[in-house]
């Protein structure tokens, strides 16, 4: 059972409007509903406040967290977009009714609620000004408390403001990106770990900076993309390469457009080409496999190569 709560908060009745949240949570909802594959992903409870009558109360937000973390799930997820407030005694997420900013859902609540959670894996995401106090016992400490299967990611540090661009916050469009694909390794796993990468490296130093806290074993898989390879060549690598060290001598029986080419060397050189599409594989002395097999170099494993080498040998994937 995979679990989300996917919350966006543009109407507020004291402070100032919004106007990307709402849409921010629609298209999240929209890449954690299904695979790519259109296989079911998330059961996805999304409530937005884009006017009066769907304004999103405290007592609301916090009963809705409750709901979603009380269950073993697999996955319990919760994301929110909207304004967040932080002083010394703690932080919050910013819901429609609110006056002053520590009034709203306290952060120190919903890490506790998380926290006792017996989902297997729970993960925080908030897009949200200072929300990289979330984690933090209280306001005056800068530990986090996080039990054991709890991931959170955040927009900002605790001191900086998460900005919208065109209409839809960075940070989520960055999340979403990620999610669509940019974050996947080479079998369609996309975690928590490669979203918050791909975030990280997007952002510059002089940007808002997200924050990553985590207290895992293993990362759970948030959605599965159509792999650059499929599984069946990506384990032929140590068919291959029986040792991984070793380069794979080449010559030109394995390209096909020579009068010398050997059916049984061609289709293995196509499937060291796929290799070294995505980065499994180098020419030796050459640009070029072509020019490898030519000239009779050969290939070697890349330090990516190598990694999926042992997957492979160790029955990991």
């Amino acid at each position: 059972m995979r679990k989300a709560l996917v919350v966006g908060i543009d109407y507020y009745e004291n402070v100032n409007t919004l106007f990307g949240c709402v849409n921010d949570s629609y298209a999240v909802k929209a890449v954690l509903d299904r695979n790519s594959d259109g296989t079911v992903n998330f059961s996805t409870n999304l409530k937005v406040a884009s006017n009066e009558s769907s304004a999103i109360t405290r007592r609301e937000l916090k009963d809705l967290s409750k709901e979603l973390f009380k269950d073993d799930s697999d996955v319990a997820l919760f994301y929110f977009s909207g304004h967040g407030f932080v002083e010394n005694t703690g932080g919050y997420l910013i819901t429609s009714e609110c006056t002053n900013g520590d009034d709203g859902f306290s952060l120190t609540d919903l890490l506790q609620i998380a926290n006792n959670s017996p989902a297997k894996n729970k993960i925080i995401i908030l897009d949200c000004c200072h929300a990289g106090f979330a984690g933090k016992a209280s306001g005056n400490s800068n530990d986090s408390v996080l039990s054991e299967g709890l991931t959170i990611l955040t927009a900002s540090s605790e001191t900086q403001y998460a900005l919208e661009v065109d209409g839809s916050g960075v940070f989520t469009s960055l999340l979403v990106d990620a999610l669509n694909g940019s974050a996947s390794n080479l079998v369609g796993e996309i975690t928590p770990g490669s979203v918050y990468a791909h975030i990280d490296q997007s952002l510059g130093p002089w940007e808002q900076r997200p924050l990553f806290k985590t207290n895992v074993k293993s990362f759970t898989s948030l959605r599965k993309v159509q792999a650059p390879i499929s599984l069946n060549d990506l384990k032929e690598i140590t068919n291959l390469f029986p040792k991984r060290d070793e380069p794979f001598k080449l010559d030109p029986s394995f390209e096909s457009t020579e009068n010398s080419a050997i059916a049984e060397n061609t289709d293995k050189f196509a499937l060291l080409q796929k290799y070294n599409r995505i980065n499994l594989v180098v020419p030796i002395d050459e640009e070029h496999m072509y020019y490898a097999a030519l000239n009779s170099t050969g290939c070697q494993l890349t330090i990516l190569g190598e990694h999926y080498w042992n997957l492979v040998k160790k029955e990991r994937i």
